[in-house]
């Protein structure tokens, strides 16, 4: 049997990386508000006046994930809906004033956390992980939903 180096396995490295900022996210930031949850008060905060449906594109959330986000912080009057004026089958979210303090007050944590968490790099060094990961980001959202394909012409693995 031969064994292999995981180092060289970007899956295994990114579940590291995504274990190392889930502790610091919960450390310094918030244990109540998840970055996934914060992803989406910032969405609003930067486009006020989206649906549903545009917030989980814009933070790369699917449609079950999404839901359940603004399901969460609905409950937690951070973000209310207001029927659409022009289409009344849409709903268009917005934040709460608490959903704006919440926003503002773990804006300034999560920049903290950012230093901290990528303190092992210089800055030309951040500069390049952040185009490397956002390419291989991009690259695998369009393994996941593959435009001008159907599913049953994309690779093996991505559907699903």
């Amino acid at each position: 049997m031969v064994a292999v180096d995981l180092a060289t396995h970007p899956g295994h490295l990114a579940r590291r990386l995504q274990q190392a900022h889930y502790l610091l996210w919960n450390t310094m930031v918030s244990e109540e508000i998840t970055s996934p949850q914060f992803a989406v008060l910032n969405a609003l905060v930067i486009e006020p006046g989206l649906d549903q449906r545009m917030v989980g594109e814009r933070v790369g959330l699917d449609r079950s994930t999404i839901a359940e986000v603004i399901s969460r912080l609905t409950r937690r009057e951070l973000i209310d809906k207001v029927r659409d004026p022009q289409d009344g089958r849409r709903w268009i979210l917005r934040l709460t004033p608490e959903g704006v303090r919440t926003h503002k007050k773990l804006a300034v944590r999560t920049a903290r956390m950012n230093q901290i968490f990528l303190a092992p790099l210089d800055a030309d060094e951040q500069a390049q992980f952040f185009d490397l990961i956002r390419r291989v980001a991009d690259a695998a959202e369009g393994l996941r939903n593959p435009q001008g394909r159907d599913a049953e012409q994309a690779p093996a693995g991505a559907r699903g």
